[in-house]
């Protein structure tokens, strides 16, 4: 079979292996989001926040990284204004745009990994990591679950919009009862239809399982684990009071 040639598996191999992925949004969740170093490895974070629009225009995700982008310059504009906003505004811009410029960059870390990672690769990476089933199993669920609950956001917005129910229509008040409402039983029923999917394909099964798709270092893998090594290395030093600059 085409697919399971070795050109075929190479040519769907994304650019980094799934477990360097997710060490980048444990780095990235931690140093960045919960700002753990503070000011001291704020050149690292630097580095670590320009990653997710790097990865994101290497696979040719182009949509995400001008999202991304734009709700970045939206963070900073508001970090921007507050030497010249009042009072209360003041702190409202302060406290949004310091949520927006670490918060936007761990999402986009975490969109790349969804878009860019097959179910297939991010098991074949967790059983690699021996990771135990009761891990894998809804991990793999939730991989399929967020483009599962955004495509039907998208498929209930669009009915709703047809018949005038959407921000700035007509029936703008209805939007919550008639939007939401559909939304959140659509999420039940599809993590019960994809949890009930993970076990007939015998992920709970007690044998070993194969799988063809291609997963494994390289060298582009080498060098962001030697990175994130350095960052924790860093971090500790500065817990022991060494000057780093």
């Amino acid at each position: 079979m085409a697919y399971a040639s070795e050109q075929a598996q190479e040519k769907r191999r994304g650019f980094l292996d799934p477990r360097t992925k997710l060490m980048l949004v444990l780095l990235l969740a931690v140093f960045v989001l919960g700002g753990l170093g503070g000011s001291t490895l704020k050149p690292v974070k630097t580095v670590l926040s320009a990653l997710p629009f790097a990865l994101l225009l290497i696979e040719g995700k182009t949509g995400r990284f001008l999202r991304g982008m734009i709700m970045l310059g939206i963070g900073y504009g508001m970090l921007a204004a507050v030497g010249v906003l009042p009072g209360v505004l003041r702190h409202i811009a302060l406290m949004c745009g310091g949520i927006l410029t670490r918060f936007v960059v761990t999402v986009m870390m975490g969109e790349y990994l969804i878009s860019s990672t097959s179910v297939s690769e991010f098991i074949a990476g967790m059983e690699r990591m021996h990771m135990p089933q009761a891990v894998i199993i809804p991990m793999s669920v939730m991989f399929r679950l967020f483009p599962a609950i955004g495509a039907e956001w998208t498929s209930v917005r669009r009915a709703m919009r047809m018949r005038g129910i959407h921000l700035g229509g007509a029936k703008a008040g209805q939007v919550i009862e008639y939007q939401l409402v559909p939304m959140m039983t659509s999420t039940v029923r599809i993590g019960e239809e994809l949890s009930a999917s993970a076990l007939s394909r015998g992920l709970a099964a007690p044998v070993r399982r194969t799988n063809v798709c291609r997963i494994g270092f390289r060298i582009q893998d080498y060098i962001l684990l030697a990175g994130g090594v350095v960052t924790v290395v860093l971090w500790v030093m500065e817990l022991c009071g060494v000057k780093l600059w």
